[in-house]
């Protein structure tokens, strides 16, 4: 599970859709994760959402907050934001990895106190701090990376900032190793029929603190410990704190804490391999160098190489060798 907040200080308009697009693409990388807002103007520090795993929720709320010529006012105190995060992080499981990332285009920030202390506190609780700068390269925003071990970055135009966003939705491999290993009980809902002949009418319990406002339907997820319906996964139970996923919101979650080895580059050898094993096509004369699974000893092409690193998180050899996918399986 991961837990990232984001405190943001002065975006423009331009600046605010790509934070949409960050929001969209850690929770769909993430989905049992949690993503939390917090803006500092006016030299304090406010929390606008909650950790929550639902990005419809968190874009209302950023939309409506950052809709404003003048959302982001004042000066802003880092130290009052990160306690704040402080405070909303550190009663969190072990298990759990705890991130904050701060969006920041100011050059000067006014603390109450010593914000040393608050970064040593930061480190204590083994919660990773990193700063996308929007100006220049502050050094206190670098000595706050550093001694928690994130990441300090500058943006050099809206391409460099969406790329520097996109590094932030995955996970660090580092925290994954170093956190505890825990249980989690999780359920998993069926989908109740959308004919209202066929099932009972319920109200769902994710709208239920909307201005929209819960309506009686027979569709949605069924909480499988105490029947109450959802309109949407993954969610948390709000009976009885059940934590509801499904099969997919696992799958992409388990990639990340086993990763695919990076293929062995080969020069090629039509005597022993001339067809890639993903995509079935022969190798040409203009294919120079494959790539080889050190554990199932397949090759691929560049192509298929790409795909299964980036995309498909599994190599395909691997899974189709049953020796080889049961050994893996133990190991994991």
């Amino acid at each position: 599970m991961l837990l990232k907040l984001c405190m943001i200080k002065t975006l423009n308009l331009p600046d605010n859709y790509l934070m949409e697009g960050f929001v969209e693409e850690f929770l769909y990388e993430n989905p049992l994760s949690q993503l939390g807002f917090i803006i500092s103007r006016n030299k304090r520090a406010e929390k606008i959402t909650e950790l929550s795993g639902n990005y419809k929720k968190q874009l209302e709320i950023l939309k409506t907050n950052f809709g404003q010529p003048n959302s982001c006012s004042g000066e802003p105190s880092l130290q009052n934001a990160l306690e704040l995060a402080l405070s909303s992080l550190k009663h969190m499981p072990s298990h759990a990895i705890r991130e904050i990332l701060v969006v920041m285009s100011s050059l000067t920030t006014c603390d109450p106190g010593d914000i040393n202390i608050t970064i040593q506190k930061l480190k204590t609780a083994s919660i990773r701090a990193s700063i996308i700068g929007l100006s220049a390269d502050v050094r206190l925003c670098k000595s706050l990376c550093m001694t928690t071990g994130g990441d300090y970055g500058v943006v050099l135009d809206d391409v460099h900032f969406k790329h520097l966003l996109s590094t932030h939705a995955l996970p660090p491999q580092a925290a994954a190793e170093h956190s505890s290993s825990a249980l989690v009980k999780m359920g998993f809902p069926h989908h109740a029929p959308t004919d209202n002949k066929t099932t009972y009418l319920a109200m769902c319990m994710c709208h239920l603190d909307s201005e929209e406002g819960s309506k009686l339907d027979g569709g949605g997820y069924l909480c499988p410990q105490c029947r109450s319906k959802y309109c949407e996964l993954p969610a948390e139970c709000k009976v009885c704190g059940l934590t509801l996923v499904s099969a997919p919101h696992l799958a992409r979650s388990y990639h990340h804490l086993f990763p695919v080895q990076p293929f062995t580059q080969i020069p090629i050898d039509q005597n022993r391999t001339s067809v890639c094993f993903g995509c079935r096509v022969q190798f040409k004369a203009i294919d120079k160098q494959v790539y080889k699974c050190e554990k199932c000893c397949e090759v691929f092409c560049l192509d298929c190489d790409m795909f299964i690193h980036d995309t498909l998180h599994t190599c395909p050899g691997c899974s189709t060798n049953q020796q080889m996918y049961q050994t893996l399986s133990s190991e994991s």
